[in-house]
Order: C-alpha cells, then structure tokens, then sequence
C-alpha cells in the first residue's frame, strides 16, 4: 500500500515510532500531533529493553543504532534480616538479559531518526477523534478547528483520545497499589562507601512484605544514573489521588509522604539500600498509581491504537518501551503486505490485539505474586523461588515481552 495521509497523536517514543514507520513505508503525508511545547518532560525515567527483543527492533529499524545503554546481566533479590548484613542477603539470582535506557535519551533518538518529511507540531491538544467510515477520520483540535486524515493512530497514552473513540468501553483499572519512582547521580554511591553495589551490571531487587524494588543503573545525560522504583500498598492517610497517572509528580512530593517513605526504607530495606535510595533528590521522586488497561481491539473504522494507548502494562513485565517499538514495527509490515487501509488495520489487530492482551494477563501475575500476595520472603529457597517465578510467566518464555512472529 502507498499514498495516503495519517495522524499520530502523541509525540512519545510509540508516536515518533509509529510516525517513522508510516513514512517510510510510503505515506504521503505523516503529522504528529503532540500536545506539549519544547522537549518532552521525561523525569529521568530508566527502562529496559530484552536483548532478544533490541535484536529484533534494530534489524526492523524500530530501535535505531547509537542510543546510549547500560548492560545488565543478572537480578539478585535480596531480603533484610537478622544477620546484620548492610547489603542484606541473598535469596535467588536470576539471568537477566537486558540493556537499560534513559528514557530521556531513548526519545531524543527516536525523534532525531523521525524523517525530515513528518510534520512534528507541538502544542496541539487534540480533544476528540471520530472515525468517517471509509472516507477516513476527523481530528478535532483544542482551538476548534478539525483535520481530515486517511488514518489516524492513537500514540497518547494512558488517557488516550483516540482510544476514547474506538474502544469507549475500556478504561484504566487501579491494581490497589503505587509505585515510587526515584533516580540518583550513580557517583553519589561512593559516600555510602564499600557495600552492596560492586556489580553495576546487575539488577538489585529488595523484598519485603507487601512489595519489592528495584534498582538498576541507567545512563544519563551527564552520566551514569541509578535508576529505581519501589512497588508497595499506598498511604493510608488518603493523601494520594487515583485520577491521574502521576498524583506526585517530581517535585511535589509533599513532608507526609516524603516521612511516609523513610520510614518504609528504614523499616524493610537492608541498610546499605536504605541509604543508597536515601540519596535521590527530593525534586527527583514522584508516586505513581498503578493501573492496568486492555482493549478488546487495536484496530478499526480508520482508527489505530499503539503503545500505552492500546494496552496499559504493569511496569514488573520490564516490556512497555519494547512493546510500542513492536507495534510500530507491525505497523510497518501490515502496510508493506496490504492494498487497503482496511487490510493494514485487519492485519495490525491481528497481530497486536493478542500480544497486548498476553502482557496485561502476565502482569498481573506477576504484581499479584511481587506486591498483592508476597510470599515469606526470608524462607525462601532458591529452588522454591524458581517455581514461584514460573508460576507467574504461566508458559511465557521470559518477561520483557514476546518474540514477534516471523
């Protein structure tokens, strides 16, 4: 298929993806509509990425080459107890084959290798989408005005738009627990002195009752970062909201919930990590509630959906980043085998509405066993803890997302 005209709304790492792949594969015309001005606001966010999985999104183009990355090689999960030990014990190592991102960084790449050709506008708040049948789909724009395109992919996110117009049924559900997301100058490490952290190519993971958090090295701007983000029940003094996806945003930590949080470090983490986690800017903490999300279609009525937009993944399957990078990729190959824009959106359903639906399930396993439903920790065998960590992939190969198919 050639020609034609698409809307992608939403400027992040699924929408310049998606935007690139729709260029090269001959569109006419490609417009991002991304409703921030300047530089994407990304709070220094690390991710992961599966090796299987870059391999697979550098040979598609999806991933270009050059965007700095950290190797990870292994996950240690690490338990406070009686010994006294300032690094804490521990209880199973685990093969982890991943590279860790700087979000930041891995968007400044993907929108840097956008083609000169796709118009990138900024500040455009798009407020409704309405599918035309098969003469296409109409944008409405905040100042009133509406854009006439051939196809229309849905990039947005959490509260996706466009979603809102194909699947009006399907809304975020609230998984009963947060995330605290936080990240550090990895050089600050040297004031904890010699401890736990003499492995940088491996993912510490701190267990205790009622959650887990993870820890890893990331890149960053100016250098190396230590990336983490602790899953745990929220504060039960009603301070946190469940409307938004980020209900303390960095920097607006209030003195409750910073309290709220050394105390949880001083009263599960084992010292050293109690402190290392300690070192993170107050500017550079936020809460996060976490939600789940999927739709029973990814594809329709000249209306497409793509990363969070399509399906919202609990962040324990490690796969969000991979996941729009393989729709975009599926884009791609869906328009190289179709003659219609009605084939294209068949074929992207096919292939995208089951893999989503298979990451929701899987992280929900995974969220129930890790933070719900934690098991006794200390008491834990490694063999014990290889047949919990099946028990939750349930016949997946691995976390950080599916092979696509070839």
């Amino acid at each position: 298929m050639r020609g034609g005209t698409v809307a992608v709304v939403g400027g992040s790492i699924a929408g310049c993806a998606i935007a690139t792949a729709a260029a090269r594969a001959g569109a006419d015309e490609v417009v991002v509509l991304e409703r921030t001005q300047g530089r994407l606001q990304d709070r220094g966010v690390g991710l992961c990425v599966h090796d299987e999985r870059a391999v697979e999104l550098g040979a598609s183009g999806a991933l270009p080459e050059g965007i700095a990355a950290h190797r990870l090689e292994r996950r240690r999960w690490i338990v406070r107890d009686g010994a006294g030990e300032p690094g804490g014990r521990v209880i199973w190592e685990q093969p982890f084959p991943f590279h860790s991102y700087h979000w930041g960084l891995l968007w400044r790449g993907l929108r840097e290798s956008v083609p000169d050709s796709v118009v990138y506008r900024q500040g455009e708040t798009v407020t409704g989408v309405e599918a035309a049948g098969t003469g296409g789909a109409e944008v409405r724009l905040a100042d009133g005005s509406a854009e006439r395109y051939d196809l229309v992919v849905g990039a947005d996110g959490y509260r996706s738009v466009v979603r809102a117009a194909l699947c009006p049924e399907s809304r975020p559900h609230y998984a009963g627990y947060v995330c605290w997301r936080g990240n550090f100058d990895a050089a600050r490490l040297a004031e904890l002195g010699s401890g736990a952290d003499s492995v940088p190519e491996a993912v510490t993971t701190v267990c205790f009752p009622g959650g887990t958090c993870v820890v890893y090295r990331i890149p960053g701007p100016d250098g190396p970062r230590v990336n983490w983000v602790l899953y745990a029940p929220p504060p039960r003094d009603g301070q946190l909201r469940f409307d938004d996806p980020t209900s303390f945003p960095p920097g607006g930590l209030t003195a409750e919930l910073a309290r709220h949080l050394a105390a949880l470090l001083d009263r599960e983490f084992p010292p050293y990590w109690g402190r290392a986690l300690a070192l993170t800017d107050p500017a550079d903490v936020f809460v996060q509630p976490i939600y789940d999300l999927e739709t029973p279609r990814t594809a329709a009525g000249r209306l497409l959906l793509a990363g969070d937009a399509a399906s919202v993944v609990r962040p324990h399957n490690t796969s969000g980043a991979a996941k729009a990078l393989q729709d975009a990729t599926a884009f791609a190959e869906g328009w190289r085998g179709a003659d219609s824009v009605e084939e294209l959106l068949l074929a992207y359903d096919t292939a995208r509405g089951p893999a989503g639906r298979e990451l929701v399930a899987l992280a929900r396993r995974l969220g129930r066993a890790q933070v719900e439903q934690t098991p006794a920790w200390s008491a834990m065998s490694g063999p014990e803890m290889t047949a919990w960590w099946q028990s939750q992939l349930a016949g997946a190969a691995s976390i950080g997302g599916q092979a696509m198919p070839r």
